[in-house]
């Protein structure tokens, strides 16, 4: 029976025969892309890349809105920024009762 050093070593030399693999797959599989692409007339933008370098998925991302100060103040003291996204409730039903943003600005 093997022992627990000799069962590592041996997984660890099974990773990097894999991972040997795997950067020999990747390759081929690059450039079986780039023939295609080049049989084909096909650019990046044709198969919904955005542009020729990578991102990372983080990258693409946006970041949090900065909160900003108060710019209007509703009749039981809320508050909103006036800032991208949908208006407070308080602010839709102040506007649909005949109020202007304006008459909600503080001031």
């Amino acid at each position: 029976m093997a022992t627990y050093l000799e069962l590592k070593a041996q997984a660890e030399k099974l990773m990097a025969q894999a991972e040997e693999l795997r950067q020999r797959e990747t390759e081929q599989a690059i450039e079986d892309i780039k023939a295609k692409m080049k049989a084909f007339g096909l650019t990046p933008q044709d198969l919904g890349f955005a542009g020729a370098t990578r991102r990372s998925p983080s990258a693409k991302r946006r970041a949090p809105a900065a909160a900003k100060p108060a710019k209007y103040r509703g009749p039981n003291g809320e508050t909103w920024s006036g800032g991208r996204g949908r208006k407070p409730r308080w602010v839709t039903e102040a506007l649909a009762s005949g109020k202007t943003l304006e008459d909600l600005e503080v001031r």
